[in-house]
């Protein structure tokens, strides 16, 4: 598991920019799904046939957050602006990585206090270009964070958690799972991270009976963090509520009752800020009865995410336990 999920976090995939993840994705999951195929938008879609029980999309996105290039100066620095859920005051003396393998240096000018926070404007990265015209990135090119992953016991630190450890979880699933009821439509969304592009359009070609997100959430359990009944180790949330959704009643009861028949740790969540996938796949042509399995984690969109490998793999036995009922909602 940890090799896998190494395998994603540390694969270079943007949010409008996800060829090269999805490529990896793939190669993992055909010979394990009987249909494989990449949507208009990008989204990858595998299914894996069921006996005739209901239609089920189970979404995790692919994308990262990043930053695009839109200044090349005379010296060769660049500005750049967000791409997704980026702040300033994670980035000072970070490393990106752009698509063609080109590593630079977030750096900051003289700031007038330095007990302010700086903003976009005030930050430039060094890619140890001399010039304008011997700078090797360009406007309009994308990069990510770079950070490796590191386990240090039940703990693993990377970038990109969100949601490359939905991502796993999935994977997981198509690795364990056996003979199930149901249709299953494991997809893997692009552009989740610029407003859930990708569960709109796949949801809509897909029209299941049932969905299910896998994502990551906050948590309330390091020091003077906001209260929220989320910890990382104690098992996968299932989600109630954030702040574009209330998850189907039916669809929460049925996850609960799957974790509790099965001895799976599990907490709840209500998210104040911040959404999933299920929140466009909810909204679907007549409306999709959707719920959401939650990975917890620590310091989410800054480039040293952090999550238990433990709430992984429990969310991945959730998933199996839910999968394994005729009835997905109560």
């Amino acid at each position: 598991m940890i090799e896998l999920i190494r395998t994603l976090t540390e694969t270079y995939g943007p949010a409008g920019n996800e060829t090269r993840i999805r490529q990896v994705l793939r190669d993992m999951v055909k010979g394990k799904v009987d249909e494989l195929k990449v949507d208009a938008l990008g989204n990858l879609i595998a299914l894996r046939k069921g006996k005739g029980g209901r239609k089920v999309m189970l979404a995790a996105h692919m994308d990262e957050i990043g930053i695009v290039v839109n200044y090349v100066d005379e010296k060769g620095f660049l500005r750049f602006s967000a791409l997704g859920g980026v702040f300033p005051h994670t980035l000072l003396g970070n490393r990106v990585e752009f698509e063609n393998g080109v590593v630079g240096v977030i750096g900051v000018e003289k700031l007038e206090s330095p007990d302010k926070v700086p903003t976009f404007d005030k930050l430039y990265i060094d890619v140890g270009a001399e010039s304008r015209e011997d700078c090797p990135v360009k406007v309009g090119d994308i990069g990510v964070f770079s950070r490796p992953l590191i386990a240090q016991g039940q703990r693993l630190i990377a970038k990109a958690f969100d949601d490359r450890i939905g991502c796993a979880v999935l994977v997981k699933l198509l690795e364990e799972i056996g003979d199930c009821e149901h249709d299953l439509y494991i997809v893997f969304t692009v552009q989740e991270e610029l407003g859930l592009r990708g569960a709109v359009t796949s949801a809509y070609g897909i029209a299941p009976d049932v969905g299910i997100a896998v994502d990551v959430t906050r948590t309330g359990d390091t020091p003077e963090a906001p209260k929220m009944a989320v910890a990382l180790g104690k098992g996968p949330a299932v989600k109630v509520k954030d702040a574009r959704m209330i998850s189907h009643p039916g669809v929460r009861q049925a996850l609960i009752r799957a974790a509790e028949q099965n001895g799976i740790p599990y907490q709840l969540e209500v998210l104040e800020g911040g959404t999933t996938d299920a929140a466009a796949i909810q909204l679907t042509r007549e409306g999709i009865p959707t719920g959401v399995i939650s990975i917890p984690c620590r310091y989410i969109h800054t480039p040293s995410e952090m999550v238990d490998l433990r709430d992984v793999e429990n969310a991945v036995r959730l998933l199996l336990a839910y999968l394994s009922s005729k009835e997905l909602t109560e």
